[in-house]
């Protein structure tokens, strides 16, 4: 629902009310966003006559800020999504599309008459089989008159940089820079991190004393029924430390390092409102060498190719992945995240090939420490 609001006059509130600290290049990027939500609203505005918007840049710089200030003024047909969520959607309905000639030009045609606007937070590729959808998807949504503005930490060209065949999407970055403006945006300073409130949500624990997750999660789901039995989820189960109505506390081991997927972290954020996760271990480990198989399949065709290095991998990089989605999840649904880990915060990934990804991650973290996190 359009709060009727324009890109500048929001970011001007901020800084009027709200203690915003007045950013250059946020103020830039607040201008380019307000000149294509005004283009969008002119009367004989056609379709596929406005570029979209790109916006890149460091963590912690106001990207999906500035973003959600563009979609809710906008008085067009719209929607919001994570990057993630997004893709799970085009999975589900390409499904159901099996058979349909072209199904990728259905569903950019099913997209176009819904909306007339998309806005992705978080756009980051790392499967293949992402990537050879959007290889082709972006292209026709872009065609059918869809205005696409999304935010990621990454330029275009930087977009599944190590991927295995990376040239199926290749024509997803063209698309990119023929019909979005590429934005950079780094003003210099994380603005998750400053100061306000403190909300305690990361312990370390210590032998000597006791844990101190029992405490919290009574104090979480006081006057509330609980239990040890498994939360249920599609088909699987999670074992539990305790649920609530509102609250769930398991192991680290238990949820991350089981094959749950983004989508599962997206049903677990619909249930609870607050998650409680224990014995979180340091996540940096001794990396060591991947291959792919020759001969591997993609789901598409058959990749004839030789032996291919891989970036160094630790053993644990898949535990640290599903950790990631978890919590960009809770940090998208402003779901509290409560932790307790091995490790201080600063040194819960420290080194390895998921470096890149989890400064979003630290920085998401250090932002749930403060009060500020579940009031906005």
């Amino acid at each position: 629902m359009s709060n009727g609001v324009s890109p500048m006059v929001a970011y001007q509130q901020a800084i009027d009310l709200d203690g915003f600290e007045s950013d250059e290049a946020q103020w830039q990027v607040a201008r380019l966003l307000q000149r294509c939500q005004q283009a969008l609203h002119e009367p004989d505005c056609a379709p596929g006559t406005v570029a979209g918007v790109y916006l890149w840049g460091p963590v912690g710089r106001g990207k999906t800020w500035l973003m959600d200030c563009f979609y809710q003024g906008l008085r067009v047909p719209a929607r919001r999504q994570h990057f993630h969520h997004f893709m799970s959607w085009v999975h589900i309905r390409l499904f159901k599309l099996t058979g349909t000639p072209d199904p990728l030009r259905a569903l950019a045609q099913e997209l176009s008459d819904e909306v007339r606007v998309l806005c992705f937070d978080e756009l980051f590729v790392s499967d293949i089989g992402d990537a050879i959808i959007l290889g082709g998807l972006l292209q026709v949504m872009f065609e059918q008159g869809v205005v696409v503005v999304a935010t990621s930490n990454q330029p275009p060209r930087q977009l599944y940089a190590d991927g295995f065949n990376r040239e199926r999407f290749l024509p997803a970055i063209a698309a990119i820079n023929l019909y979005m403006q590429v934005v950079g945006l780094d003003g210099g300073q994380d603005h998750r991190l400053h100061p306000g409130a403190a909300h305690r949500r990361y312990w370390v624990a210590d032998p000597r004393t006791p844990s101190a997750m029992p405490k919290l999660f009574d104090q979480l789901a006081v006057n509330q029924s609980t239990s040890t039995e498994p939360v249920a989820l599609g088909q699987r189960s999670i074992a539990v430390q305790q649920q609530a109505e509102t609250v769930m506390w398991c192991r680290f081991a238990d949820l991350c390092q089981q094959p749950f997927s983004a989508m599962d972290f997206m049903l677990l954020c619909d249930r609870f409102a607050a998650i409680v996760l224990s014995e979180v271990p340091g996540l940096s480990g001794r990396q060591r060498p991947g291959k792919i198989a020759r001969g591997t399949e993609d789901g598409v065709e058959r990749v004839l190719a030789g032996d291919r290095q891989l970036p160094a991998l630790s053993p644990q990089d898949d535990s640290v992945r599903r950790f990631i989605a978890l919590v960009d999840e809770c940090y998208d649904r402003r779901v509290p995240l409560y932790l307790e880990a091995q490790v201080p915060l600063e040194q819960l990934y420290t080194e390895g090939y998921l470096s890149f990804a989890f400064r979003r991650t630290l920085s998401r973290l250090q932002e749930m420490q403060l009060q500020r996190f579940c009031d906005a």
